[in-house]
């Protein structure tokens, strides 16, 4: 199969769909694979390391996807990207198509397979997929509201983890998952005083096991969730429901009853925002205020980090994209795991969340192919 890698175009996006390494093994296994020149730039990968281990290398963007049946990216396609999509084009990379419905409609047109890397499941149930990104952004939170409490960022002026005599912040992580999981992992190693909310006793008391009593925990109710993010000086939304928008847990009324400078970090805004105030924010401006409450929102947190977030998606996808390009559209039929990734295939929405979401007729994937 003819596999290629665009250079990622998303505002401060210095990830790349595949690292040499990667394009090693799948040269490895067969295939041929393109490379947008400077795409490996973010991750100190230049155009000759993708050489040395046989990749070409194209000087443009529409050199690759006229040149490829398999397109392996990181962010969801812009919209120079998706008019570059055919009928016969694998897109396989993040989606997020619940809260988009310009791209998904893009999608549809295109008449594309895509493949979201957030919805392919395990046999555990889990997303191993979203897994790694989002353990990057999970620390990625800590760093950020740290950052934002700072006063002249807007923040109340308090130091995460306090100093001896002085009390540390409050931070609240909503959502016991992976993202809050790594969330209060950072947020514990810096000293500050860590509650978690979450409707999963049996995943409350992993949390209390794990951190040895030193994180609250608490089940979520409105009661509880009201009380802990008023008392917060940070509030870490890391709620997930697999491919749907997520759910609006802090509300715009709830901002009056929050401490001025307090902060809100919203993990969830792939998928629309927690958070009622929230709207996709980038890496040159991460930042704005409501009602005195700073809002951090960024679309693409792990791009901040991008050599240690590349290598560890790679890691994660690069055994489902061999399974792709070594089968073709055959692989979802053999892997249900990799057949709950795709997303959209030849005009149709094929993933009941993101149909709900968007109000469109949803076909079953295994019938769809």
């Amino acid at each position: 199969m003819r596999v290629g890698v665009p250079k990622e175009i998303k505002n401060n996006e210095f990830r790349v769909g595949l690292t040499p390494g990667s394009v090693r093994e799948y040269i490895a296994n067969g295939h041929e694979v393109s490379v947008e020149t400077a795409a490996g730039a973010g991750i100190g990968a230049d155009d000759a390391s993708y050489q040395a281990v046989g990749a070409t290398i194209c000087q443009t963007a529409p050199e690759v996807f006229d040149g490829s049946d398999m397109i392996v990216k990181v962010k969801e396609p812009q919209p120079s990207e998706w008019v570059q999509l055919r009928e016969d084009h694998i897109l396989y990379t993040y989606l997020h198509l619940a809260p988009d419905a310009a791209q998904t409609r893009g999608l549809l047109e295109s008449g594309c397979s895509a493949i979201a890397y957030e919805t392919v499941t395990d046999a555990r149930g889990g997303l191993p997929l979203l897994a790694p990104m989002s353990e990057v952004a999970g620390r990625l939170s800590i760093q950020a509201a740290a950052t934002a409490l700072q006063k002249p960022n807007g923040g109340r002026g308090i130091l995460l983890g306090g100093v001896p005599g002085v009390k540390p912040a409050l931070v609240t992580v909503i959502g016991g998952g992976v993202v809050g999981t790594h969330a209060i992992k950072m947020a514990v190693g810096l000293g500050a005083d860590v509650t978690v909310l979450d409707r999963s006793l049996p995943r409350l008391r992993e949390i209390d096991d794990i951190f040895a009593g030193r994180v609250t925990t608490r089940y979520s109710t409105n009661e509880a969730l009201e009380e802990e993010v008023f008392a917060a000086d940070a509030i870490i939304g890391a709620v997930l429901i697999p491919g749907a928008a997520a759910p609006k847990l802090v509300s715009k009324a709830m901002l009056s009853g929050m401490k001025p400078g307090s902060v809100l970090v919203d993990v969830a805004i792939d998928q629309g925002g927690c958070f009622e105030t929230s709207h996709a924010t980038t890496h040159a401006d991460p930042t704005f205020e409501v009602e005195g409450i700073v809002h951090y929102c960024v679309a693409n947190m792990p791009g901040a980090v991008p050599l240690t977030s590349s290598y560890a998606l790679n890691n994660a996808t690069l055994p489902f994209g061999l399974q792709l390009a070594n089968n073709g559209l055959s692989a979802l039929g053999l892997d249900r795991h990799l057949l709950n990734g795709l997303n959209v295939h030849r005009g149709k929405v094929t993933n009941l969340a993101v149909a709900e979401a968007l109000n469109l007729e949803m076909v079953e994937p295994a019938s769809a192919l």
